[in-house]
């Protein structure tokens, strides 16, 4: 078969399959489908998840990893090839990934390298609801490998690492009184005012790690306050967004939180700082022979992961993993879904070369 010239048609293959998180049942059926039609590879369906194998007794593994779901439909959602391309809703995101995944899949005997492919359900929704992670947690042996490459769209570049996440509120609390008589109360609203100065003057930090640049950015994502048209608000809350660069970990970055905004809350009053999510990042893992030559064989410098990934799910196994999938990643989650022949040829001889494929 050749690979380079079903490519195309394996993309809108996939995209002509609905798979809305929560619902890649239908998806994964064909996925498992194509797999077992390749005699070598040990295949295992884990709900809507599909895993597969080879065990050639290689003296390296390298994992590739994509997820089966899409965010809801939007606009035009069904496969259009036109123009050496595919449209549609999850083209970019990541059904041209899993098509070069798919089309790797059936050379693997010939590999240099044994590998492992997991088509995983539910990444685009809330981390507790994600396959990779459910299955990190309670089966990582079968992630267990080398080295682990995440398709994600990132333009045929590898994009390093992943900066970690964490979403925060920022409580002030007041006292309640008439809008008549504020003397009475405290306004929780106006007490936001340092909170708020803080988020105008922070200055996010740039880090440099294996070459690549993570500069951290912190947002304000939602303001709630307010009682009546005739009532001194008792309570006002920031909600904040801050993306951290993988030399921290989780509670580092809490800790920068709570002191960037200490200045602003007073515990006496019952002021507080309470982080309603996490997810650490990666390190960018390059010096990993396997992801160095990943780097080589892709023709362009390494860049920063923007973003957390599950590349940042995978390193937590103590795996090396790195972003490199087809599809610019600015077209993700919109309208303007498209991946061409050109990227995902270009995605598909980069891993070739990666796993040792005989030419």
């Amino acid at each position: 078969m050749n690979n380079m010239v079903d490519l195309l048609a394996t993309v809108a293959e996939l995209v002509g399959v609905p798979s809305v998180s929560g619902q890649e049942d239908a998806l994964a059926d064909l996925v498992e489908q194509r797999l077992r039609a390749c005699a070598f590879l040990e295949v295992e369906r884990i709900g809507a998840t599909v895993v597969a194998r080879s065990s050639f007794g290689r003296s390296r593994r390298l994992l590739l990893a994509g997820h089966l779901d899409t965010v809801p439909p939007f606009g035009a959602v069904e496969a259009r090839l036109e123009h050496d391309a595919v449209s549609g809703l999850g083209a970019v995101d990541m059904k041209g990934g899993l098509a070069v995944m798919l089309s790797l899949a059936d050379d693997l005997e010939s590999a240099a390298l044994d590998a492992t492919l997991c088509f995983y359900a539910c990444e685009e929704v809330e981390r507790d609801a994600n396959a990779l992670f459910r299955l990190a947690s309670t089966r990582p042996e079968v992630l267990a490998a080398d080295a682990a490459v995440l398709g994600e769209p990132t333009g045929g570049v590898v994009e390093a690492g992943c900066q970690g996440t964490m979403r925060a509120e920022v409580r002030l609390r007041g006292r309640r009184a008439h809008t008549a008589r504020p003397f009475t109360g405290s306004n929780a609203i106006h007490r936001l005012l340092p909170v708020l100065d803080a988020l105008g003057r922070y200055s996010p930090r740039p880090v440099d790690l294996d070459g690549c640049r993570y500069t951290e950015q912190l947002q304000a994502v939602r303001i709630e306050g307010g009682v009546a048209g005739n009532v001194v608000p008792d309570v006002a809350v920031v909600t904040v967004n801050y993306r951290f660069a993988p030399d921290r970990d989780v509670a580092a970055a809490e800790d920068e939180l709570r002191s960037l905004f200490a200045p602003g809350l007073d515990e006496a009053q019952g002021d507080e700082l309470v982080v309603i999510d996490s997810a650490a990042g990666a390190t960018p893992g390059l010096t990993h022979p396997l992801l160095g030559s990943l780097v080589e064989a892709s023709g362009a410098e390494a860049r920063a992961k923007v973003g957390w990934t599950d590349v940042a799910t995978i390193a937590a196994l103590g795996i090396p993993a790195t972003n490199f999938g087809p599809g610019d990643p600015l077209l993700a989650h919109t309208p303007d879904e498209r991946v061409s022949r050109q990227e995902l040829e270009h995605a598909r001889r980069v891993l070739a070369e990666v796993l040792g494929l005989a030419r």
